[in-house]
């Protein structure tokens, strides 16, 4: 076994540790050891001896210690294949036959600071922490191993990695670098721009949650805002919305979009506008526009506490607008993909929205993410995303 630095932790962790949660933060540190490299593998115990678990330390970082292993298990390439492994099999559980779809969901598969997202026969990698970097090599090895894919591309232009001292970067780790990638996804045909695209490319969180609309689609009105490279809107479409407009900021997805749309046959029932969504929408209320549909599906508003605050006041009224242009009994599809922001803090939001907007709702379903994303009980972070469906009660025409 290789020889490695032992750290001892405060009793002030110990109840979140033993509930199932893999961070250490700094001050949780008993003696934090001043000459550790970040990304270093170490063993973590009480400062009674007894054993915690096995994981990685940066001494740059205010999460220092992340934990990989609760048994003395030596952190290699066979340990990490066996990871990926496990991580696959569940994805043949929940998403079976689907070639678009979350390998590694980080904390959530035993692999903290480790995403891996597929489309096809393209695999998009994010490695966020200095320990997985250590851990590169051993990654790439055990997806080509266990996927043969025809390229890897790291897209490590997160801002979260500066917090942990590593450069942010897109480059491809194996295989010849893709084009756009063209991906089913729930009867539809999409282009994947793994290079430029937000995140890895595509939101896959939401595969399931667009299904869920078919219902309320037939004969709508959408209004599609944050639109992004179409999805929702196009899923309307697919059954029986009349007409779509989608709102963003992002030439780029909004070309996406458009070609995406063009792809599935809706040209001539879709438009997309490059706008403020928030301006967008006051001008649409200003003008009396009313929608049988409406999706408000904004990117995160709070990437940390200390934005909580502001992303409420943005959600309150968002949600506020989206109320407002809802067609006597129209249905409005709200999201939530801030980490601060939870299920209870967000559906108090929607309250306060709804008496601003003079608006009495039903509840129409409560959905998260897909379950290629899986919620870890005793690790709150693992679920982040709320998706509320409402449905306007017709006596507020």
């Amino acid at each position: 076994m290789t020889p490695r630095l032992t750290l001892t932790v405060k009793s002030t962790a110990l109840a979140r540790l033993g509930a199932g949660h893999p961070w250490i933060y700094a001050n949780e540190l008993a003696r934090p050891p001043k000459t550790a490299m970040p990304g270093a593998i170490v063993d973590v115990r009480t400062a009674q001896g007894a054993w915690i678990g096995r994981g990685y330390y940066n001494p740059k970082s205010v999460i220092a210690v992340r934990l990989l292993s609760r048994e003395a298990a030596e952190i290699d390439a066979a340990f990490i294949a066996r990871a990926i492994d496990r991580a696959q099999a569940l994805r043949d559980a929940v998403v079976p036959g689907e070639e678009a779809y979350r390998v590694v969901f980080g904390e959530a598969d035993g692999l903290p600071g480790l995403i891996v997202d597929r489309y096809g026969s393209i695999l998009v990698v994010q490695i966020l922490t200095a320990g997985m970097d250590r851990l590169a090599d051993a990654i790439v090895a055990a997806l080509v191993d266990r996927f043969q894919p025809g390229a890897i591309v790291a897209r490590n232009d997160s801002g979260s990695r500066k917090l942990e001292g590593l450069p942010v970067e897109k480059r491809l780790l194996h295989g010849a670098k893709p084009d756009r990638v063209v991906v089913g996804k729930n009867g539809l045909q999409f282009e994947v721009d793994v290079w430029e695209g937000q995140k890895t490319g595509l939101f896959l969180d939401q595969s399931a949650n667009y299904r869920a609309i078919a219902p309320w689609a037939k004969g709508a009105r959408v209004l599609d805002t944050f639109c992004y490279a179409g999805a929702w809107g196009l899923h309307a479409l697919r059954h029986g919305a009349v007409s779509v407009l989608g709102l963003d900021a992002s030439e780029k997805a909004l070309a996406t979009a458009a070609a995406n749309a063009s792809r599935n046959g809706f040209d001539e029932r879709v438009e997309y506008r490059r706008v403020d969504v928030f301006d967008e929408l006051r001008r649409l209320l200003a003008a009396e526009a009313r929608y049988e549909l409406i999706i408000l599906d904004p990117p995160s508003f709070a990437k940390a506490r200390k934005d909580k605050a502001g992303a409420l006041r943005g959600y309150k009224e968002i949600n506020r607008l989206g109320m407002s242009l809802l067609a006597p009994g129209g249905v409005l599809v709200t999201c939530s993909c801030s980490h601060p922001i939870d299920a209870a803090t967000f559906y108090d939001v929607l309250l306060e929205a709804a008496s601003d907007a003079k608006r009495t709702l039903r509840l129409i379903a409560r959905l998260t993410q897909g379950p290629d994303h899986p919620i870890v009980l005793g690790i709150p972070e693992t679920e982040y995303l709320q998706c509320v469906m409402l449905q306007d009660r017709e006596e507020n025409a």
